[in-house]
């Protein structure tokens, strides 16, 4: 099996169970915390991939700014916290240290094997795949109505979350 496999499989399975987890969770904020998960797992396929523009952006944007704002509107909205006794969270914070501890260290070896050109070979890409110009030439081009659409749905939910917030406090 090539080096490059076992990371991928590794973080593969970790972002299919997080994507599962997200839906499967009744407590919003612990989906939203599966969520950040998920991007995180994106985010290190995006660093295989030798694709490094992406990956700080979604590091940046969509962990970051997105998931700040996600939190935000589900706190803003003041959902029920059902379950959420030190008692019944107490198994999980192994698994989750456990995780983050195996998320850093798989992008860290991807990280050093693509900026050192470590052992791992890394997959051979187009050439002008990932940069700046490659992204904004598709994402202004050819996915411009969606990238806008996107925009428009999250306003449109934010603007949603608000008006349900206000409804309740009067």
């Amino acid at each position: 099996m090539e080096h490059t496999l076992i990371p991928f499989w590794i973080v593969a399975v970790i972002a299919v169970a997080s994507a599962i987890a997200v839906i499967a969770t009744r407590n919003s904020v612990h989906s939203a915390v599966f969520l950040a998960l998920n991007f995180l797992c994106l985010a290190v396929l995006y660093l295989l991939l030798r694709a490094e523009f992406l990956f700080y952006v979604q590091i940046a944007v969509y962990a970051g700014a997105i998931m700040v704002l996600f939190l935000f509107v589900v706190m803003l909205i003041r959902v029920r916290t059902e379950g959420s006794e030190p008692d019944e969270l107490r198994w999980q914070k192994p698994i989750a240290v456990a995780l983050a501890l195996v998320l850093i260290g798989l992008a860290f070896l991807i990280g050093r094997a693509v900026v050192g050109g470590g052992a791992a070979q890394m997959p051979a890409v187009a050439k002008g795949f990932g940069t700046v110009e490659a992204i904004g030439e598709l994402l202004f081009t050819k996915y411009l109505f969606p990238f806008e659409l996107t925009s428009i749905l999250l306003l449109v939910a934010i603007l949603g979350a608000v008006v349900l917030a206000r409804k309740g406090e009067s």
